[in-house]
Protein backbone atom coordinates (compact mmCIF):
# COMPACT_ATOMS: atom_id res chain seq x y z
CA UNK A 1 0.00 0.00 0.00
CA UNK A 2 2.99 2.36 0.67
CA UNK A 3 4.58 1.65 -2.67
CA UNK A 4 1.30 1.89 -4.68
CA UNK A 5 0.59 5.66 -2.58
CA UNK A 6 3.46 7.01 -3.24
CA UNK A 7 3.11 5.89 -6.90
CA UNK A 8 -0.31 7.70 -7.05
CA UNK A 9 1.24 10.85 -5.41
CA UNK A 10 4.07 10.76 -8.32
CA UNK A 11 1.38 10.40 -10.98
CA UNK A 12 -0.98 13.71 -9.54
CA UNK A 13 2.48 15.73 -9.35
CA UNK A 14 3.34 14.92 -12.88
CA UNK A 15 -0.31 16.02 -14.06
CA UNK A 16 -0.42 19.14 -12.64
CA UNK A 17 3.10 20.41 -13.25
CA UNK A 18 2.09 19.49 -17.41
CA UNK A 19 -1.22 21.60 -16.68
CA UNK A 20 1.00 24.74 -15.47
CA UNK A 21 2.96 24.59 -18.40
CA UNK A 22 0.20 24.68 -21.06
CA UNK A 23 -0.72 28.94 -21.84
CA UNK A 24 -3.55 29.35 -20.03
CA UNK A 25 -6.92 30.17 -22.01
CA UNK A 26 -6.26 33.64 -24.25
CA UNK A 27 -2.78 34.02 -23.33
CA UNK A 28 0.52 33.57 -25.81
CA UNK A 29 2.62 30.58 -25.27
CA UNK A 30 5.90 30.88 -23.95
CA UNK A 31 8.55 31.48 -26.39
CA UNK A 32 11.89 30.78 -24.36
CA UNK A 33 10.45 27.68 -22.46
CA UNK A 34 9.17 26.75 -19.09
CA UNK A 35 10.56 29.04 -16.64
CA UNK A 36 13.36 27.51 -14.44
CA UNK A 37 12.75 27.18 -10.65
CA UNK A 38 15.75 26.99 -7.94
CA UNK A 39 15.32 23.35 -7.06
CA UNK A 40 16.60 21.53 -3.57
CA UNK A 41 18.80 18.75 -5.91
CA UNK A 42 19.97 21.77 -8.27
CA UNK A 43 20.38 22.04 -12.09
CA UNK A 44 16.99 21.11 -13.55
CA UNK A 45 16.06 17.98 -11.81
CA UNK A 46 12.47 17.42 -10.94
CA UNK A 47 12.39 17.35 -6.98
CA UNK A 48 11.57 13.59 -5.67
CA UNK A 49 8.27 13.35 -2.99
CA UNK A 50 9.68 12.22 0.26
CA UNK A 51 8.72 9.15 1.44
CA UNK A 52 5.34 8.97 3.59
CA UNK A 53 4.75 12.30 2.30
CA UNK A 54 0.94 12.94 1.30
CA UNK A 55 0.07 14.63 -2.15
CA UNK A 56 -1.15 17.53 -0.47
CA UNK A 57 2.39 17.76 1.42
CA UNK A 58 4.13 17.20 -1.87
CA UNK A 59 2.14 19.78 -3.67
CA UNK A 60 2.92 22.91 -0.77
CA UNK A 61 6.32 21.85 -0.74
CA UNK A 62 6.83 22.24 -4.67
CA UNK A 63 4.92 25.76 -4.47
CA UNK A 64 7.54 27.10 -1.72
CA UNK A 65 10.55 25.83 -3.39
CA UNK A 66 9.97 27.49 -6.75
CA UNK A 67 10.51 31.12 -7.04
CA UNK A 68 8.04 32.57 -9.71
CA UNK A 69 7.69 36.63 -10.99
CA UNK A 70 4.76 38.19 -10.68
CA UNK A 71 2.80 38.49 -14.36
CA UNK A 72 1.38 41.97 -15.32
CA UNK A 73 -1.84 41.52 -17.10
CA UNK A 74 -2.26 44.69 -20.09
CA UNK A 75 -5.66 46.41 -18.56
CA UNK A 76 -7.75 48.04 -21.97
CA UNK A 77 -9.18 50.85 -21.12
CA UNK A 78 -12.15 52.50 -23.59
CA UNK A 79 -11.61 55.35 -24.12
CA UNK A 80 -15.36 55.81 -25.98
CA UNK A 81 -17.14 54.42 -22.70
CA UNK A 82 -19.83 56.74 -21.87
CA UNK A 83 -19.65 58.69 -18.28
CA UNK A 84 -22.19 57.33 -16.04
CA UNK A 85 -22.98 60.73 -14.71
CA UNK A 86 -23.60 62.26 -17.93
CA UNK A 87 -26.04 59.23 -18.88
CA UNK A 88 -28.48 60.58 -16.81
CA UNK A 89 -31.27 63.49 -18.07
CA UNK A 90 -30.50 66.94 -17.43
CA UNK A 91 -33.82 67.34 -15.41
CA UNK A 92 -32.00 65.32 -13.14
CA UNK A 93 -28.95 66.23 -12.81
CA UNK A 94 -30.16 69.90 -11.30
CA UNK A 95 -32.24 68.20 -9.02
CA UNK A 96 -29.49 67.35 -7.36
CA UNK A 97 -27.39 70.16 -7.84
CA UNK A 98 -30.09 71.64 -6.38
CA UNK A 99 -29.28 70.50 -2.97
CA UNK A 100 -25.94 71.70 -3.27
CA UNK A 101 -24.52 75.16 -1.72
CA UNK A 102 -22.93 78.10 -3.82
CA UNK A 103 -19.40 77.08 -3.00
CA UNK A 104 -19.85 73.54 -4.10
CA UNK A 105 -21.35 75.03 -6.96
CA UNK A 106 -18.68 76.63 -8.33
CA UNK A 107 -16.36 73.94 -7.25
CA UNK A 108 -18.47 71.28 -9.25
CA UNK A 109 -18.92 73.74 -11.96
CA UNK A 110 -15.32 72.80 -12.68
CA UNK A 111 -15.11 69.22 -13.19
CA UNK A 112 -17.08 69.23 -16.58
CA UNK A 113 -18.45 71.47 -19.26
CA UNK A 114 -21.85 69.62 -18.58
CA UNK A 115 -21.49 70.26 -14.81
CA UNK A 116 -20.51 74.21 -15.76
CA UNK A 117 -23.55 74.61 -18.18
CA UNK A 118 -25.89 72.94 -15.49
CA UNK A 119 -24.30 74.61 -12.07
CA UNK A 120 -24.87 78.29 -13.93
CA UNK A 121 -28.66 77.49 -14.76
CA UNK A 122 -30.38 80.61 -14.00
CA UNK A 123 -33.51 78.05 -11.90
CA UNK A 124 -30.47 76.66 -9.29
CA UNK A 125 -29.13 79.82 -8.94
CA UNK A 126 -32.72 81.70 -8.57
CA UNK A 127 -33.81 79.25 -5.92
CA UNK A 128 -30.76 80.44 -3.65
CA UNK A 129 -31.21 83.83 -4.09
CA UNK A 130 -34.83 83.49 -3.01
CA UNK A 131 -33.78 81.47 0.42
CA UNK A 132 -31.20 83.70 1.25
CA UNK A 133 -32.56 87.50 0.37
CA UNK A 134 -36.44 86.89 -0.42
CA UNK A 135 -38.83 88.45 1.85
CA UNK A 136 -38.78 88.34 5.78
CA UNK A 137 -42.43 87.00 5.90
CA UNK A 138 -41.90 83.85 3.34
CA UNK A 139 -38.57 82.30 3.02
CA UNK A 140 -38.65 78.53 1.01
CA UNK A 141 -36.82 75.89 1.78
CA UNK A 142 -33.51 75.39 0.34
CA UNK A 143 -35.02 72.02 -1.74
CA UNK A 144 -38.47 73.42 -2.05
CA UNK A 145 -40.09 73.35 -5.76
CA UNK A 146 -40.86 76.36 -7.79
CA UNK A 147 -43.83 76.60 -9.47
CA UNK A 148 -43.59 76.46 -13.26
CA UNK A 149 -44.92 79.70 -14.12
CA UNK A 150 -42.00 81.05 -12.15
CA UNK A 151 -39.50 77.87 -13.46
CA UNK A 152 -40.97 79.49 -17.16
CA UNK A 153 -40.03 83.36 -16.63
CA UNK A 154 -36.40 82.21 -14.94
CA UNK A 155 -35.09 80.10 -17.44
CA UNK A 156 -35.77 82.94 -20.15
CA UNK A 157 -34.04 85.09 -18.34
CA UNK A 158 -30.58 86.30 -19.59
CA UNK A 159 -27.84 83.41 -18.85
CA UNK A 160 -26.12 84.08 -15.31
CA UNK A 161 -28.49 86.61 -14.31
CA UNK A 162 -29.44 85.25 -11.07
CA UNK A 163 -25.73 84.19 -10.46
CA UNK A 164 -24.68 87.71 -10.66
CA UNK A 165 -27.48 88.81 -8.65
CA UNK A 166 -26.68 86.82 -5.88
CA UNK A 167 -22.73 87.68 -5.54
CA UNK A 168 -23.74 91.60 -5.85
CA UNK A 169 -26.31 91.85 -3.19
CA UNK A 170 -23.90 89.37 -0.86
CA UNK A 171 -21.01 92.25 -1.62
CA UNK A 172 -23.64 94.87 -1.15
CA UNK A 173 -24.46 93.11 2.36
CA UNK A 174 -21.19 93.13 3.68
CA UNK A 175 -20.48 96.95 2.75
CA UNK A 176 -24.08 97.64 4.06
CA UNK A 177 -22.99 95.91 7.16
CA UNK A 178 -19.79 97.94 7.77
CA UNK A 179 -21.20 101.01 6.67
CA UNK A 180 -23.83 100.65 9.45
CA UNK A 181 -20.85 100.35 11.87
CA UNK A 182 -19.11 103.44 10.84
CA UNK A 183 -22.03 105.49 11.13
CA UNK A 184 -21.30 105.24 14.79
CA UNK A 185 -19.69 109.09 14.43
CA UNK A 186 -17.51 110.35 17.40
CA UNK A 187 -18.97 113.80 18.48
CA UNK A 188 -15.66 115.29 18.80
CA UNK A 189 -13.43 114.40 15.67
CA UNK A 190 -16.51 113.97 13.35
CA UNK A 191 -15.12 110.63 12.37
CA UNK A 192 -16.42 106.41 12.72
CA UNK A 193 -15.05 105.33 16.38
CA UNK A 194 -14.65 101.69 15.21
CA UNK A 195 -12.46 102.30 12.49
CA UNK A 196 -9.53 100.16 13.76
CA UNK A 197 -11.79 97.92 15.07
CA UNK A 198 -13.90 97.11 11.28
CA UNK A 199 -10.26 97.55 9.45
CA UNK A 200 -9.01 94.49 11.51
CA UNK A 201 -12.11 92.45 11.55
CA UNK A 202 -12.00 92.81 7.46
CA UNK A 203 -8.55 91.93 7.96
CA UNK A 204 -7.51 94.50 5.51
CA UNK A 205 -3.56 95.40 5.18
CA UNK A 206 -1.78 98.02 3.24
CA UNK A 207 1.19 97.01 0.45
CA UNK A 208 3.80 99.22 -0.81
CA UNK A 209 5.26 98.67 -4.06
CA UNK A 210 8.33 100.37 -5.32
CA UNK A 211 9.47 101.00 -8.90
CA UNK A 212 13.28 101.94 -9.91
CA UNK A 213 14.36 103.79 -12.43
CA UNK A 214 14.17 100.33 -15.15
CA UNK A 215 11.03 99.50 -14.27
CA UNK A 216 11.48 96.84 -11.68
CA UNK A 217 9.03 96.35 -8.75
CA UNK A 218 9.17 95.59 -5.18
CA UNK A 219 6.50 94.65 -3.13
CA UNK A 220 6.70 94.96 0.64
CA UNK A 221 3.82 94.11 3.23
CA UNK A 222 3.67 96.26 6.34
CA UNK A 223 5.97 95.47 9.45
CA UNK A 224 4.02 97.28 11.81
CA UNK A 225 0.97 99.47 12.42
CA UNK A 226 0.33 102.37 14.38
CA UNK A 227 -3.51 103.45 15.18
CA UNK A 228 -4.42 106.58 17.05
CA UNK A 229 -7.72 108.44 17.49
CA UNK A 230 -8.13 109.79 13.71
CA UNK A 231 -5.03 108.41 11.88
CA UNK A 232 -2.57 105.30 11.34
CA UNK A 233 0.98 105.13 11.04
CA UNK A 234 2.65 102.45 8.65
CA UNK A 235 5.77 101.44 8.57
CA UNK A 236 7.34 99.09 6.01
CA UNK A 237 10.97 97.73 6.77
CA UNK A 238 13.33 95.51 3.43
CA UNK A 239 16.50 95.01 2.77
CA UNK A 240 15.07 94.45 -0.70
CA UNK A 241 14.53 98.36 -1.61
CA UNK A 242 16.07 99.84 -4.47
CA UNK A 243 18.63 103.01 -3.91
CA UNK A 244 16.70 105.96 -3.00
CA UNK A 245 18.37 107.69 -6.27
CA UNK A 246 16.67 105.04 -8.32
CA UNK A 247 13.19 105.39 -7.03
CA UNK A 248 10.98 106.23 -10.26
CA UNK A 249 7.66 105.82 -8.02
CA UNK A 250 5.84 104.84 -4.78
CA UNK A 251 2.14 103.26 -5.22
CA UNK A 252 0.14 101.85 -1.71
CA UNK A 253 -2.65 99.74 -2.10
CA UNK A 254 -5.21 98.42 0.37
CA UNK A 255 -5.26 94.44 0.28
CA UNK A 256 -8.80 92.56 1.75
CA UNK A 257 -7.28 89.03 2.74
CA UNK A 258 -9.18 85.81 2.70
CA UNK A 259 -8.58 84.22 6.15
CA UNK A 260 -6.53 81.56 6.33
CA UNK A 261 -4.55 82.62 3.16
CA UNK A 262 -0.59 83.00 3.45
CA UNK A 263 -0.71 84.83 0.11
CA UNK A 264 -2.33 87.64 -2.02
CA UNK A 265 -4.29 85.15 -3.88
CA UNK A 266 -8.37 85.60 -3.62
CA UNK A 267 -7.57 89.01 -2.27
CA UNK A 268 -8.82 92.46 -3.37
CA UNK A 269 -6.33 95.42 -4.33
CA UNK A 270 -7.68 98.89 -4.15
CA UNK A 271 -5.17 101.98 -5.05
CA UNK A 272 -4.76 104.44 -2.09
CA UNK A 273 -2.08 106.79 -3.10
CA UNK A 274 0.39 106.82 -6.01
CA UNK A 275 3.60 109.41 -6.04
CA UNK A 276 5.66 110.08 -8.80
CA UNK A 277 9.18 110.37 -6.75
CA UNK A 278 11.13 111.61 -9.88
CA UNK A 279 8.49 114.49 -10.22
CA UNK A 280 7.94 115.47 -6.56
CA UNK A 281 11.14 116.84 -4.40
CA UNK A 282 11.35 115.45 -0.91
CA UNK A 283 12.22 117.88 2.38
CA UNK A 284 14.70 117.10 4.74
CA UNK A 285 13.19 116.90 7.91
CA UNK A 286 16.19 115.79 10.00
CA UNK A 287 19.25 113.47 11.15
CA UNK A 288 20.77 111.48 14.27
CA UNK A 289 24.26 109.44 13.72
CA UNK A 290 22.53 106.63 12.01
CA UNK A 291 19.54 107.90 9.85
CA UNK A 292 18.45 110.64 7.71
CA UNK A 293 14.86 111.38 7.08
CA UNK A 294 12.99 112.91 4.23
CA UNK A 295 9.67 113.69 3.81
CA UNK A 296 7.59 113.15 0.51
CA UNK A 297 4.45 114.61 -0.04
CA UNK A 298 1.80 113.29 0.96
CA UNK A 299 2.97 111.65 4.26
CA UNK A 300 5.51 109.71 3.28
CA UNK A 301 8.81 109.43 5.26
CA UNK A 302 11.93 107.34 3.82
CA UNK A 303 14.92 106.58 6.25
CA UNK A 304 18.22 106.07 4.41
CA UNK A 305 21.04 105.16 6.12
CA UNK A 306 23.63 108.07 6.64
CA UNK A 307 26.66 108.03 4.23
CA UNK A 308 24.52 105.29 1.87
CA UNK A 309 22.05 105.68 -0.43
CA UNK A 310 20.31 102.80 0.97
CA UNK A 311 16.66 102.71 2.09
CA UNK A 312 16.42 101.67 6.11
CA UNK A 313 12.35 101.60 6.32
CA UNK A 314 9.62 103.60 4.88
CA UNK A 315 6.36 105.29 6.33
CA UNK A 316 3.28 106.49 5.23
CA UNK A 317 0.77 108.42 7.85
CA UNK A 318 -3.08 108.12 6.32
CA UNK A 319 -6.19 109.63 8.15
CA UNK A 320 -9.18 107.68 8.93
CA UNK A 321 -11.33 109.88 7.02
CA UNK A 322 -12.77 107.27 4.06
CA UNK A 323 -10.01 104.56 4.87
CA UNK A 324 -11.78 102.02 4.71
CA UNK A 325 -13.63 102.96 1.17
CA UNK A 326 -10.01 103.82 -0.06
CA UNK A 327 -8.48 100.38 1.08
CA UNK A 328 -11.65 98.32 -0.19
CA UNK A 329 -13.66 100.20 -3.17
CA UNK A 330 -10.95 101.36 -5.40
CA UNK A 331 -9.50 99.34 -8.28
CA UNK A 332 -5.62 98.14 -8.80
CA UNK A 333 -5.30 101.01 -10.78
CA UNK A 334 -7.46 103.50 -9.84
CA UNK A 335 -8.16 104.78 -6.16
CA UNK A 336 -11.73 105.22 -4.56
CA UNK A 337 -13.84 108.19 -5.59
CA UNK A 338 -16.09 109.88 -3.31
CA UNK A 339 -19.23 110.71 -4.40
CA UNK A 340 -20.54 114.20 -5.64
CA UNK A 341 -20.98 116.32 -2.37
CA UNK A 342 -24.50 118.31 -2.17
CA UNK A 343 -24.07 121.37 -0.72
CA UNK A 344 -25.89 121.67 2.65
CA UNK A 345 -29.34 122.72 2.15
CA UNK A 346 -29.36 125.08 4.96
CA UNK A 347 -26.17 127.56 4.99
CA UNK A 348 -26.84 130.10 8.19
CA UNK A 349 -24.65 132.83 7.58
CA UNK A 350 -23.90 132.43 3.64
CA UNK A 351 -22.97 136.11 3.51
CA UNK A 352 -21.10 136.92 5.78
CA UNK A 353 -18.41 134.00 5.53
CA UNK A 354 -17.74 130.70 7.69
CA UNK A 355 -19.35 130.31 11.36
CA UNK A 356 -19.78 127.47 13.71
CA UNK A 357 -16.81 125.31 12.75
CA UNK A 358 -14.59 122.98 15.07
CA UNK A 359 -11.15 121.19 14.82
CA UNK A 360 -9.81 118.26 16.03
CA UNK A 361 -6.10 118.57 16.48
CA UNK A 362 -3.14 116.08 17.31
CA UNK A 363 0.29 116.45 17.81
CA UNK A 364 2.05 112.79 17.69
CA UNK A 365 4.93 110.39 16.67
CA UNK A 366 4.80 106.56 16.39
CA UNK A 367 4.59 105.97 20.07
CA UNK A 368 2.73 108.75 21.82
CA UNK A 369 0.95 111.68 21.70
CA UNK A 370 2.39 115.32 22.75
CA UNK A 371 -0.78 117.53 22.07
CA UNK A 372 -4.89 116.56 21.57
CA UNK A 373 -7.36 119.31 21.09
CA UNK A 374 -10.75 120.10 20.44
CA UNK A 375 -11.64 123.53 19.47
CA UNK A 376 -15.19 124.89 18.89
CA UNK A 377 -16.89 127.97 17.16
CA UNK A 378 -14.36 129.12 14.86
CA UNK A 379 -15.65 131.49 12.42
CA UNK A 380 -14.66 133.53 9.65
CA UNK A 381 -15.53 136.77 8.07
CA UNK A 382 -15.73 137.39 4.32
CA UNK A 383 -13.62 140.70 5.08
CA UNK A 384 -10.88 138.00 6.57
CA UNK A 385 -10.27 136.04 3.09
CA UNK A 386 -6.79 136.98 2.23
CA UNK A 387 -4.65 135.51 -0.40
CA UNK A 388 -7.54 133.19 -1.53
CA UNK A 389 -7.39 131.81 2.07
CA UNK A 390 -10.08 131.63 4.74
CA UNK A 391 -8.30 132.10 7.63
CA UNK A 392 -9.73 130.63 11.28
CA UNK A 393 -7.31 131.58 13.98
CA UNK A 394 -7.79 127.94 16.48
CA UNK A 395 -5.20 129.72 19.45
CA UNK A 396 -4.33 133.50 19.32
CA UNK A 397 -0.98 134.40 20.59
CA UNK A 398 -2.12 137.44 22.76
CA UNK A 399 -4.31 135.32 24.71
CA UNK A 400 -2.77 133.23 27.02
CA UNK A 401 -5.23 130.99 28.39
CA UNK A 402 -5.43 129.27 25.30
CA UNK A 403 -1.65 128.39 25.03
CA UNK A 404 -1.15 124.48 25.28
CA UNK A 405 1.99 122.85 26.89
CA UNK A 406 3.35 119.85 24.81
CA UNK A 407 3.75 116.73 26.89
CA UNK A 408 7.56 115.28 26.22
CA UNK A 409 9.92 115.81 23.50
CA UNK A 410 9.32 116.32 20.03
CA UNK A 411 11.15 113.90 18.00
CA UNK A 412 10.29 111.18 15.72
CA UNK A 413 11.53 107.59 16.91
CA UNK A 414 12.62 104.79 13.99
CA UNK A 415 13.58 101.02 14.26
CA UNK A 416 15.05 99.01 11.62
CA UNK A 417 17.19 95.91 11.50
CA UNK A 418 17.33 95.78 15.01
CA UNK A 419 18.32 99.31 15.40
CA UNK A 420 16.71 102.06 16.68
CA UNK A 421 17.18 105.55 17.40
CA UNK A 422 15.32 109.25 17.22
CA UNK A 423 15.22 112.27 14.76
CA UNK A 424 14.52 115.23 16.91
CA UNK A 425 12.19 118.50 16.07
CA UNK A 426 9.98 116.57 13.85
CA UNK A 427 6.43 114.99 14.56
CA UNK A 428 3.29 114.05 12.71
CA UNK A 429 0.17 116.48 12.54
CA UNK A 430 -3.35 114.63 12.55
CA UNK A 431 -6.13 117.79 11.58
CA UNK A 432 -9.53 116.79 10.88
CA UNK A 433 -11.48 120.62 10.49
CA UNK A 434 -15.52 120.11 10.55
CA UNK A 435 -17.66 122.28 9.35
CA UNK A 436 -20.77 123.94 10.51
CA UNK A 437 -23.04 120.57 10.53
CA UNK A 438 -20.15 118.80 11.86
CA UNK A 439 -19.20 116.92 8.72
CA UNK A 440 -15.60 116.70 7.94
CA UNK A 441 -14.35 119.72 5.74
CA UNK A 442 -10.67 119.08 5.57
CA UNK A 443 -8.99 116.23 6.77
CA UNK A 444 -4.48 115.98 7.17
CA UNK A 445 -2.24 113.64 8.49
CA UNK A 446 1.46 114.78 7.33
CA UNK A 447 5.31 114.69 9.11
CA UNK A 448 5.69 118.57 9.97
CA UNK A 449 8.58 120.05 10.99
CA UNK A 450 9.91 122.19 13.91
CA UNK A 451 12.37 124.83 13.28
CA UNK A 452 13.77 127.69 15.01
CA UNK A 453 12.40 130.94 14.59
CA UNK A 454 14.74 133.90 12.96
CA UNK A 455 13.12 136.04 15.53
CA UNK A 456 11.02 135.74 18.88
CA UNK A 457 7.34 135.51 18.58
CA UNK A 458 6.51 137.09 22.10
CA UNK A 459 7.92 138.76 25.18
CA UNK A 460 5.75 136.78 27.26
CA UNK A 461 7.91 134.18 27.18
CA UNK A 462 11.46 133.71 27.32
CA UNK A 463 13.43 130.57 25.40
CA UNK A 464 14.04 129.75 21.75
CA UNK A 465 11.09 130.18 19.56
CA UNK A 466 10.16 127.74 16.96
CA UNK A 467 7.39 127.56 14.39
CA UNK A 468 5.72 124.48 12.47
CA UNK A 469 4.12 124.95 8.65
CA UNK A 470 2.02 123.12 6.51
CA UNK A 471 1.44 123.42 3.08
CA UNK A 472 -1.08 121.67 0.33
CA UNK A 473 -3.40 122.58 -1.97
CA UNK A 474 -6.16 122.85 -0.24
CA UNK A 475 -5.17 125.20 2.78
CA UNK A 476 -2.03 125.80 4.97
CA UNK A 477 -1.44 125.24 8.69
CA UNK A 478 0.97 127.88 10.92
CA UNK A 479 1.85 126.96 14.09
CA UNK A 480 4.23 129.02 16.71
CA UNK A 481 5.69 127.89 19.68
CA UNK A 482 8.07 128.40 22.81
CA UNK A 483 10.73 125.92 24.10
CA UNK A 484 10.24 126.83 27.95
CA UNK A 485 13.72 126.99 30.02
CA UNK A 486 11.74 125.85 33.75
CA UNK A 487 10.33 123.38 32.51
CA UNK A 488 12.06 122.10 29.39
CA UNK A 489 8.62 121.78 27.43
CA UNK A 490 7.47 123.23 24.03
CA UNK A 491 4.43 125.60 24.75
CA UNK A 492 2.11 126.42 21.81
CA UNK A 493 1.23 129.61 21.60
CA UNK A 494 -0.12 130.08 18.05
CA UNK A 495 -2.27 128.02 15.70
CA UNK A 496 -4.11 129.57 12.37
CA UNK A 497 -5.64 127.23 10.07
CA UNK A 498 -6.13 128.64 6.37
CA UNK A 499 -7.91 126.74 4.31
CA UNK A 500 -8.70 127.52 0.31
CA UNK A 501 -11.52 129.90 -0.49
CA UNK A 502 -12.07 127.19 -3.75
CA UNK A 503 -12.72 124.94 -1.34
CA UNK A 504 -14.49 126.56 0.63
CA UNK A 505 -17.02 127.21 -2.61
CA UNK A 506 -16.54 123.69 -3.94
CA UNK A 507 -18.20 122.46 -0.61
CA UNK A 508 -20.92 125.08 0.06
CA UNK A 509 -21.76 125.90 -3.80
CA UNK A 510 -20.62 129.63 -3.10
CA UNK A 511 -18.59 132.34 -4.91
CA UNK A 512 -16.71 133.89 -2.55
CA UNK A 513 -13.44 135.92 -3.97
CA UNK A 514 -15.37 136.28 -6.79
Amino acid sequence: MAAGGQDFSYSFLQVLKKKSDQPAPGRAPQLYGPRRGRQAGGGGEKRQPKRGQSPVQARSSLERSSETKPEFHQIKVSLHKENLLERLPPEILIKILMFLDPSSLICISHVSRLLNRLANENIIWYRIYVSEFGGQTWKPAFGREASAKDSVEVEDGPALHWKNEYFRTTAGQEINKWRRELGDVSPCSGLPMQTERILRSLNITWELTVYDRWGYRTSVEPSQAHFFKSSVIIRWSSDSFPLYDDFSSILLHGIQKKRGLRTRKHSWSSLILKVNTLMRPHQLMGKDRLMTMMHLSPGIIIGVWRGHSQVAFIMISLHFHKLVEKSLLGTPVCPYSEPPHLPPADDSDPKYGLHGFSLHFILHNTCNVMLSGQFCQLSCGRDQFRHGLVELKVINQTNLSKHRLLSGSIGLPWRSEGLEGSVENCCIMTLTLLDEFKKPFWCVCSPVLNRLARSPHSVDYGGDHFEMEHFESDGQVKMKLVMLKEPQQFLLISLIVCVSVSKVNKHFSREYGS
